[in-house]
């Protein structure tokens, strides 16, 4: 579970005629090789957050509109060996491959190989999240051995609920206020039931389903291992089981995740103004001594020390 810290590279403000070059570079470090040109005459603006996770990418791009491309040339060049998932948030976007035209518009998923010639267009701008995954490590989780065709799925209201949880995860650790730590396991089961449908391992599906409660209710004291069991459908008990399997108990796990974002929190300046008490309760913590504890035996370090030593490092950076 965890991450680095997040980067962020922008265009805006550099020279005119250096911004694309820019672009370019830091998406062949970051994310995959592209070869970028704006529409007309307008100058790119484009920022974009990366967050690195032990084995998968996660990144949040926003963009006045351009179009893209990879190419055969460019792949030979810079092979990524990996599978990409684009979710749409602001602005159709045309996709255009070896199978023909197709446009994803906002709260669609488009799940392809990135090392399968293809050209992608925003013509009115965009803001979009990603997953970048090694290509050995999605034919593990997906049961697929090779993508041949994108796929694409609805991740808004009333559409797959595991996409839904795919972009809740990337949205919620890529945004730039209380960004929470990603769960990378968590996310490889999302991605397993989403493109397998879970053919062969309803145990995964149904751990998928109760992370992804879990985490949009961190901050309710009142959570549980009923509370997740009756929300996805199964009894405490085979959650229980299911949990277990996974070498955790499902009181354990939320803990670990509270524990997670508190210290995340702790660790940015716009809760600065909040006490660690009120951090505590943010987080779902009924009781203030109960969260310290805790907090010391995950990190063998007081939450007082945390917030002390980030804002050290922030006024160092700062001088």
């Amino acid at each position: 579970m965890s991450a680095l810290s997040p980067v962020e590279f922008s265009t805006v403000g550099l020279p005119d005629q250096e911004r694309i070059e820019l672009w370019e570079g830091h998406n062949a470090d970051a994310l995959i090789g592209l070869r970028c040109r704006t529409l007309e005459a307008s100058q790119l603006e484009a920022t974009e957050v990366n967050v690195q996770l032990d084995s998968i990418g996660l990144a949040r791009v926003v963009g006045t509109s351009h179009v893209v491309e990879r190419d055969a040339e460019l792949i030979r060049r810079r092979p990524s060996d990996s599978v990409v998932m684009y979710f749409s948030l602001v602005g159709d976007a045309f996709f255009y491959s070896e199978d023909g035209v197709r446009t994803v518009r906002p709260g669609q998923l488009l799940l392809c190989d990135a090392d399968k010639a293809f050209m992608r267009g925003f013509s009115r701008g965009l803001e979009e999240l990603v997953i970048k995954m090694p290509r050995s490590i999605f034919a593990d989780v997906a049961d697929i051995r090779a993508l041949t065709d994108p796929m694409v799925f609805d991740f808004s209201k009333g559409g797959n609920a595991h996409a839904a949880a795919l972009a809740q995860h990337v949205n919620r650790a890529t945004r730039s206020n209380e960004r929470v730590p990603p769960d990378e396991q968590a996310i490889l089961e999302l991605v397993s039931v989403l493109a397998s449908g879970a053919r062969d391992d309803l145990n995964t599906a149904h751990r998928a389903a109760a992370k992804a409660f879990i985490e949009g209710r961190i901050s309710d004291p009142s959570l549980s291992a009923t509370k997740v069991a009756d929300a996805i459908g199964i009894s405490a008990r085979h959650l229980s089981r299911v949990f277990a399997a996974d070498g955790v108990s499902v009181p354990r796990y939320i803990l670990a995740r509270r524990l997670d974002v508190a210290r995340a929190l702790l660790e940015k300046p716009a809760a600065a103004s909040m006490t660690i008490a009120e951090i505590a309760h943010h987080c779902g913590f009924a009781s203030a001594t109960h969260f310290s504890n805790a907090f010391v035996l995950k990190f063998s370090e007081r939450a007082s020390d945390v917030r002390r030593d980030a804002a050290a490092a922030r006024a160092m950076s700062a001088s």
